[in-house]
């Protein structure tokens, strides 16, 4: 009885040990960071929408870390050193897909050796310019422009452009209480395009609104927009 006692003790301690081993491995520390631009300038996208891939080989996985870019086009992780992979899939995002020398998603190689910041530049369909939103009189109104980017194979029509009133800090398709929109074919001038709409009871009562611009293209899914602003009246 005493040999089977001590046995099932030591049995205990072993398993005890393997435990606290494997908890006192060290936890991720390396901050990789970064945001898509175009020439210099950050793409600002839809809250929850535009998803990308990092696979880190090794380690008993091979499935990748899913998340998603932030409306500011950002991107954040807390990891371990070593080498990853990071995909932005087809048909995700407002911009041309990035592609190899195979024609292939492309792969953005990561060696990660303590905190870095990656910035991926890509190249949007369309981008907007001077984007102007006031508030005042019960309205929203804006005036902004469109330049086209994309050419050739890559090029895209513009379908609609869209004026987002919210009363929260996400003003897009999913979290709005007013929208002004045109259809890309009644645009008759893509540098000087005028979008209002009422401002509609808000209760509880705020003396405040965000509005964004939003530019949905033919054949894409992810809108491209402005920078949402706060909007005071």
């Amino acid at each position: 009885m005493k040999t089977t006692f001590r046995f099932l003790t030591i049995l205990l301690a072993g398993t005890l040990l393997l435990a606290c081993e494997k908890d006192n491995f060290d936890a991720p520390s390396a901050n990789l960071t970064g945001r898509l631009l175009y020439e210099g300038e950050p793409i600002y996208l839809e809250y929850n929408r535009v998803s990308y891939q990092l696979y880190q080989d090794g380690f008993g996985k091979t499935g990748p870390i899913g998340s998603t870019f932030t409306p500011e086009g950002e991107f954040s992780h807390q990891l371990f050193n070593g080498e990853y992979k990071m995909v932005i899939p087809p048909g995700q995002g407002p911009f041309v897909a990035l592609r190899n020398a195979s024609d292939q998603p492309d792969t953005i190689m990561i060696d990660l050796r303590g905190n870095q910041n990656l910035d991926i530049e890509v190249t949007p369909y369309w981008r907007i310019r001077d984007a102007q939103l006031n508030a005042g009189e019960g309205r929203v109104s804006s005036t902004f422009g469109l330049e086209q980017i994309a050419t050739g194979n890559s090029a895209r029509e513009v379908e609609s452009a869209t004026l987002y009133v919210s009363k929260t800090a996400f003003a897009n398709t999913q979290t709005n209480i007013a929208t002004a929109g045109i259809a890309g074919g009644d645009i008759t001038d893509m540098n000087n395009i005028s979008l209002s709409v009422g401002i509609p009871e808000i209760r509880p009562t705020q003396n405040y609104v965000f509005a964004s611009i939003g530019v949905k293209f033919v054949g894409v899914d992810d809108l491209i927009f402005s920078a949402t602003e706060r909007l005071d009246f």
